[in-house]
């Protein structure tokens, strides 16, 4: 058993998804939440600045003497992390895995669409990780730059966010996809918007409830499950604590209180895996 938080991060407030799903599945572990509201979006940015981004993140919730690390950023997990995660002391679970398995056992014809950030539909992570799964299945791909700012904007389901889904959604219904992959844990906030241009008979796989799901078994298997009756939520932001608190009371459907700005680049990666 351990007593420790778990840590997740994301580029901003996407990854509120993914600890909304893990405080359903799992309501007994203590959570530590940093959002990198400040720097985002991460998805359109170089590698070289994702990997820096990521490495400040990562050593600010080693600081926090996290027991594991959910990467709750499909563009760190994509474009960073195959070249950092070897260097953290601590379990890690990313965010692809998860959602290319959900997507294999949900979809009935192999026809699968994926939107993700630029960096993320670039890297092809996820279309390697499918065709790993079923060599068959038909990928395609779409980048949806404006749905990052739309989420952090708050602006989820109104006139201009349907507009925008739609342009970028329509090429991919022509392919008839049976399967859409939400790969960026933003665009689950999405959903009623993206669900009103694609239809009922798709379906749509949130990345967020996959991993909640692969964690409790990746905590099972490293014996780190707490048994402690005392569970703490804290949160952490790089921009406007009064925004997380509004935005994130909203994602989480309930009220956020304890939250923290930071200064994110005072953080060294080096000096915590050393």
């Amino acid at each position: 058993m351990d007593n420790r938080p778990i840590g997740v991060f994301d580029s901003g407030l996407g990854g509120l998804t993914v600890v909304k799903e893990i405080k359903k599945k799992l309501p007994g572990e203590s959570l530590i939440y940093f959002g990198d509201s400040g720097r985002t979006p991460y998805g359109t940015k170089s590698k070289e600045t994702v990997i820096k981004y990521s490495k400040q993140d990562i050593a600010f919730l080693l600081s926090m003497d996290v027991k594991l690390i959910v990467v709750a950023c499909n563009t760190v997990s994509s474009v960073a992390l195959p070249e950092i995660k070897d260097l953290v002391q601590v379990p890690v679970l990313e965010v692809v895995d998860p959602g290319a398995d959900a997507a294999i056992k949900k979809s009935r014809t192999g026809r699968i669409g994926i939107i993700g950030t630029p960096n993320t539909i670039a890297s092809s992570i996820y279309s390697k990780a499918i065709k790993q799964r079923n060599p068959e299945a038909k990928i395609f791909a779409k980048p949806c730059p404006l749905f990052v700012p739309l989420v952090e904007e708050g602006w989820w389901d109104n006139d201009i966010a349907r507009m925008i889904a739609f342009e970028y959604l329509k090429d991919l219904l022509k392919e008839n996809i049976d399967t859409l992959v939400l790969g960026c844990t933003h665009y689950p906030l999405l959903s009623d918007t993206i669900r009103k241009v694609v239809g009922q008979e798709i379906v749509l796989v949130n990345s967020a409830e996959e991993v909640a799901s692969a964690l409790e078994q990746m905590l099972l298997n490293e014996d780190l499950l707490t048994d402690s009756s005392s569970v703490q939520y804290r949160y952490y932001t790089s921009d406007s604590v009064d925004k997380f608190k509004e935005l994130g009371s909203l994602i989480l459907e309930e009220e956020v209180c304890n939250v923290e700005r930071i200064d994110i680049d005072k953080y060294e990666f080096s000096f915590y895996h050393a």
